[in-house]
């Protein structure tokens, strides 16, 4: 089976999630940052895939690095270079018969140069919905071990369990009197 591999415009999505959207409006572009990234850690943690979030260094001057945070990698392009530039680039690269790249942007241009590569594209409306999903999904799982553990915590035995049941079906089967 292929490994997966996300490529993702970040500012496309700060620009595109109406949360980060905000959070951008209001000049607070380190927190719309950080909260994608929070996001798509989850989600690629929890699908299992390789995530590469690429930021334009034009909106950062002189901060052009490349580190790992929340089991993402993280790319701020040299100051020459645009996202869309090192996306169509690394996507090129890295789409092979091992890895199926996945690039996420909502720039038709940039969507049709790694389409023609032999990438995947998807918006970032698409990824958007995808993210929620998978966020409502791993919430549904916590809630289901929540309450498995709540039963497994339970003060009672197995036979005392059985009992209470027991009664439960005699009581239910009795007629009330009238």
């Amino acid at each position: 089976m292929k490994t997966q591999l996300l490529l993702v415009d970040g500012y496309n999505m700060i620009g595109a999630w109406p949360e980060l959207a905000t959070l951008k409006n209001q000049d607070r572009l380190e927190d719309a940052r950080e909260a994608l990234l929070q996001r798509l850690s989850n989600y690629a943690k929890y699908e299992n895939i390789r995530v590469i979030v690429v930021f334009d260094a034009q909106l950062v001057p002189g901060i052009t690095q490349n580190y790992n945070k929340y089991q993402l990698e993280v790319v701020f392009t040299e100051e020459g270079e645009t996202a869309d530039s090192y996306i169509e680039r690394t996507a090129g690269e890295l789409n092979n018969r091992l890895t199926q790249v996945t690039v996420a942007t909502s720039d038709l241009a940039e969507q049709w140069v790694v389409f023609s590569q032999g990438a995947l594209r998807t918006s970032a409306r698409e990824l958007y919905k995808t993210v929620q999903k998978t966020e409502k999904t791993i919430h549904q799982h916590q809630q289901d071990i929540h309450f498995t553990n709540y039963r497994r915590n339970s003060p009672w035995d197995e036979n005392q369990l059985s009992a209470l049941e027991q009664k439960l079906k005699e009581l239910s089967q009795k007629k009330p009197k009238k």
